[in-house]
């Protein structure tokens, strides 16, 4: 068994320096303790408790016991060489009922974790909202509610006072779509609704929470803190350049893509989704001043990706499938079809380009905002053999592929400041439970040992090499058959 250090790189990809090296992860699904610190029930606690909605029956509860194990935690990134460690706080852990006050041991939790990651030379990244809503302000309505936004504006000063002082870099939302999409129009993620209208009022909410979010963090934290917004963007592409394929790419991109972007960085809703949508809502939950707060200027955005997206045209004879879509006005004229290439264990296409096509999008429509790789990485059916070694070739190849791709995206101008794999452990992939292994540290949560996959030794590899270490000879990880 190689020591983390002596795991050489397939092939040395070169960054620029004071690249940022990081790993990402999310609080649901790796801090467990769901009943501690005065932690009340998040939309996911209620969703993965009812029966059918995810696999196996699974919950967060224990998770990978991330609230207990921090320390290990992060002296196993420290081992790993990371400069960055992107996390979420829980928001029912700080504020319970969404509402009110904080709860100080919820908040110490983080500021614990935020002072054992600077001790160890490693930069904090806080991301404010990774899907789990208090659910008393799910039964106030959610996100389609515009209270929610404000609750949301309130929660963040609680963070940012707390924490504003040792946090270089703040995030407000990840991946809205997910939240707004799939939360409230297909129903495959909490809090399970299947409303259309709903989903496009969340989408704006969510929009309105981040610019909102946004005018507090200016207000309270230091000017050198950064703040970011994370967007799962899709790289749509058309199945062929037929006009009625070119068509399925606009309203695709329009509801993955640009409702987002558009609000954000221009201050305005594109026409032509207004239009796709008007048999959906009328827009009338936008309001006087909303796109002003919304458009406020942030410092950089982060960017996750994992596979393509490819459409076409719905032809004669085409029948929705019957189940709730997370495309409202798009299901009976778009058709989603398979991607070529091997697939993950989610059943994704490994597909690299797409990144490069979103990254030289990126640098034609945003040429003056920094970029963030703020999630990217690959789920494969892991186990560790009877040597205790976990060998995870298909996931190494993932991630040297897009790495390459970040590269020859930075060699042509675009300018990507860091890279943050996800997963750093293995964990509660929402859905689908513990069923799918993201982490480049396999858990086994039956007993919570760590035990780095070849993939994490490749990937500190890889980062010593781009800080100029040099490894020292013989040195043996403490992880290499876990603990």
């Amino acid at each position: 068994m190689t020591a983390v250090d002596d795991q050489p790189a397939a092939r040395t990809l070169r960054f620029p320096p004071g690249f940022r090296w990081g790993t990402a992860t999310a609080a649901y699904q790796i801090e467990g303790g769901a009943q501690e610190d005065g932690r009340t029930p998040s939309i996911w606690d209620t969703f993965s408790r009812t029966p059918g909605r995810v696999l196996n029956g699974d919950t967060g509860d224990i998770a990978a016991d991330h609230l207990h194990r921090m320390p290990e935690d992060v002296a196993l990134m420290a081992e790993l060489g990371l400069t960055d460690y992107r996390f979420s706080v829980s928001w029912p852990r700080v504020q319970p009922t969404g509402r009110g006050p904080a709860v100080q041991r919820g908040l110490d939790f983080y500021r614990r974790l935020t002072d054992r990651l600077l001790d160890a030379g490693i930069r904090p990244a806080l991301t404010l909202y990774h899907w789990d809503l208090p659910q008393e302000l799910e039964d106030a309505g959610g996100w389609p509610e515009r209270e929610t936004a404000q609750r949301f504006a309130d929660y963040v000063a609680v963070v940012a006072e707390a924490l504003g002082d040792r946090i270089p870099l703040w995030t407000t939302l990840n991946e809205p779509w997910c939240s707004a999409f799939l939360g409230y129009g297909s129903g495959v993620h909490a809090p399970g609704r299947t409303d259309p209208e709903a989903a496009l009022r969340a989408a704006h909410h969510l929009n309105l929470g981040h610019g909102l979010a946004v005018g507090v963090l200016r207000e309270l934290l230091p000017e050198s803190a950064a703040v970011s917004l994370v967007l799962n963007l899709a790289a749509v592409r058309g199945a062929s350049d037929a006009a009625a394929d070119r068509d399925a790419v606009r309203r695709i991109d329009a509801l993955a893509n640009r409702i987002f972007l558009d609000p954000v960085f221009h201050g305005s809703y594109p026409r032509d989704l207004l239009d796709d949508t008007e048999e959906v809502t009328d827009w009338s939950f936008v309001r006087d001043g909303d796109l002003a707060e919304i458009s406020r200027p942030i410092d950089m955005l982060g960017l996750n990706y994992y596979t393509p997206t490819v459409v076409a045209a719905a032809g004669p004879g085409h029948v929705p499938s019957g189940t709730p879509s997370p495309w409202p006005a798009a299901d009976e004229a778009v058709r989603f079809l398979p991607a070529p290439g091997p697939r993950t264990a989610m059943d994704w296409p490994v597909d690299a380009d797409g990144l490069a096509e979103l990254l030289a999008r990126l640098r034609r429509e945003l040429p003056r905002t920094p970029l963030l790789i703020t999630e990217n990485g690959a789920a494969y059916h892991d186990y560790a053999d009877p040597s205790g070694a976990v060998r995870d070739p298909e996931r190494i190849a993932y991630l040297e592929s897009h790495l390459a791709a970040v590269e020859q995206a930075i060699a042509s101008g675009v300018d990507v400041r860091g890279y943050f794999l996800w997963s750093l452990l293995d964990n509660f992939e929402w859905a689908y439970g513990y069923g799918r292994r993201f982490g480049i540290v396999h858990v086994d949560f039956a007993s919570q040992r760590r035990t780095l996959k070849d993939s994490a030794r490749w990937y500190a590899a890889l980062i010593a090499a781009n800080r100029g270490q040099v490894p020292a000879d013989g040195r043996r990880s403490r992880y290499r058959r876990g603990r």
